[in-house]
């Protein structure tokens, strides 16, 4: 077959940058035919909660939304209402500007554009991270049409096309852990004097997604182990980190982790406090103790990089500056609970599986190591129903996918192309062991932003090692049928958001707790102090 008939030509016509577009293009105009223009209680969990500490926080006052904690999302949407303030595009900027509840058209108006406003900081966020995710994308595969067919499934998967329509916690918590991951993934495929540097960036990404969405914790603890079998015979160190300069460095990179770690303790400290965290409601998961699961997880972290620079020939002395990068990296992205500091943020990032048992639906059994495996197993079994879409639909264009890569990994190991298929295997495997939790919680779409890209990342890395297959005769229908399932089932729960007829009563169950200063027109006055 010539290459004017290759099905990856055909699938990718744009080209990259032109591909590119076209799938940022797309999203702008699904933004705003089932989005933008939704009616603005739409979807009042999270957007509500976003936008009321938004406000008030622009009005002098503190954050309250601490469940998971939603951090940097709060904060980038109260500087985003306070640029369009100074730009003269929004007067309801503040928690003062929004009109009392009596008069409902006002409210109306003002709610309106506060919330119009949040949806448009909600697509540009995810427009960002479309693109940092093709910048990665391209690191990571030599041909450049399969790093496109990677971002329009990232693009057009049902996580990120609902959150960038909707202000939650979710898509910058999973967004930075997936980049620190690819991130991680370019480094470990080729050595450089730098990649300590990137190693600790990729610390700092993760523990600020971590300040986002305690749920990122999960998707932490997997990457260490993800990332080993991603190396390559140009992974050895190279000769900087063979020679006496290489001391240096490592002193320099002490230096940096001492540092930011002395900077970070007072955090440390008072999220660890079991007065803090009784107080925040909380409960030790292991010992009757704080701390014990996150110490663990840096010895985890710590025999993962040692059995990685044992595989793949990396020395000790680059192995222990780039332990001290991530050190550092990790520090440096606590201390940005700094920036607006109250203990509840602090405590809840420290203990995230404490706090997410209180999510679980059964949480009695989640406190102990039997009813654990228990709810474990039956969210396995959950995922792989999901998984099948025929036991179970879902607006999860990805799972389609995963009907070809298990027989991918398969045919992969029959090839001997053995590193490929147990690279695609471990991201499999973590998705599911991702998503089997999250069906504790229902798996709801907005779940998917933390397990689809690695779904995608295993296609992409399989497509890669077996290219001949895409010159096979039905592999052509079979990607216009797959991208054109994955991009209509993407937009179904948007459409069917859009298109709901229920009214906005629901909201008062809620909105006295997490909106205390913000009466709405529609509800019985809350039982809490007058706004002032």
């Amino acid at each position: 077959m010539t290459r004017d008939g290759d099905p990856l030509d055909r699938l990718t016509p744009f080209g990259w940058r032109g591909g590119i577009a076209v799938a940022l293009l797309l999203s702008l105009v699904s933004f705003i035919a089932a989005g933008y223009f939704t009616v603005y209680w739409r979807n009042a969990d999270m957007d509500f909660m976003v936008i009321y500490n938004a406000l008030a926080m622009n009005d002098g006052g503190t954050q309250l939304f601490f469940d998971h904690p939603a951090y940097l999302t709060i904060l980038s949407v109260k500087a985003w209402f306070a640029q369009l303030h100074r730009a003269g595009l929004l007067d309801a900027w503040t928690l003062s500007a929004i009109p009392a509840a009596s008069d409902r058209a006002a409210f109306d108006t003002a709610m309106t554009s506060a919330v119009h406003a949040g949806r448009v900081a909600a697509l540009l966020t995810a427009s960002g991270v479309i693109l940092a995710f093709a910048l990665l994308a391209r690191r990571l595969v030599s041909d450049w049409r399969i790093a496109m067919l990677a971002v329009t499934a990232f693009a057009f998967s049902g996580g990120v096309q609902m959150h960038l329509r909707i202000l939650r916690s979710e898509m910058i918590a999973a967004s930075f852990c997936i980049l620190a991951l690819m991130l991680l993934i370019v480094a470990a495929r080729r050595a450089s004097p730098a990649r300590p540097l990137a190693v600790g960036l990729a610390a700092l990404l993760c523990m600020l997604g971590l300040t986002n969405k305690v749920h990122a914790i999960l998707l932490i603890a997997a990457i260490p182990v993800l990332v080993l079998p991603f190396g390559t015979e140009a992974s050895a160190s190279v000769a900087f980190w063979r020679g006496s300069r290489a001391w240096a460095a490592v002193l320099v990179a002490a230096i940096a982790a001492l540092v930011a770690a002395i900077t970070a303790w007072p955090l440390l400290a008072a999220g660890f406090d079991p007065a803090n965290a009784a107080a925040a409601g909380l409960k030790p998961l292991l010992l009757g103790r704080f701390g014990v699961y996150q110490l663990t997880l840096l010895g985890v972290i710590a025999a993962c990089m040692a059995a990685f620079a044992t595989l793949w020939r990396v020395s000790a002395v680059e192995t222990a500056a780039a332990l001290l990068a991530a050190i550092a990296g990790a520090a440096l992205g606590l201390l940005a609970l700094d920036l607006s500091y109250d203990i509840n943020d602090v405590v809840v990032v420290l203990n995230p599986l404490e706090k997410m048992i209180t999510y679980v639906d059964a949480p009695q059994e989640a406190g102990s190591l039997g009813g654990a495996a228990g709810l474990l197993l039956s969210g396995v079994v959950g995922v792989i129903r999901r998984y099948t879409f025929i036991l179970q639909s879902s607006a999860r264009p990805t799972v389609f996918l995963t009907w070809l890569i298990i027989p991918g990994i398969v045919v992969a190991f029959r090839r001997g192309e053995r590193q490929a298929a147990v690279q695609a295997t471990l991201l499999l495997l973590a998705a599911i062991g991702i998503d089997a939790l999250g069906v504790r919680r229902g798996l709801k779409v907005e779940y998917f932003v933390f397990t689809d890209p690695l779904i995608i990342m295993a296609g992409m890395i399989l497509l890669e090692r077996l290219a001949d297959l895409s010159l096979a005769r039905f592999a052509y229908p079979i990607g216009v049928t797959l991208l054109v399932l994955h991009v209509g089932i993407s937009q179904a729960e948007p459409v069917k958001m859009a298109l709901k007829r229920k009214g906005p009563e629901e909201i008062c169950e809620w909105n006295g707790y997490y909106m205390p200063r913000l009466p709405l027109p529609w509800c019985a006055p809350p039982n809490s102090p007058p706004r002032t």
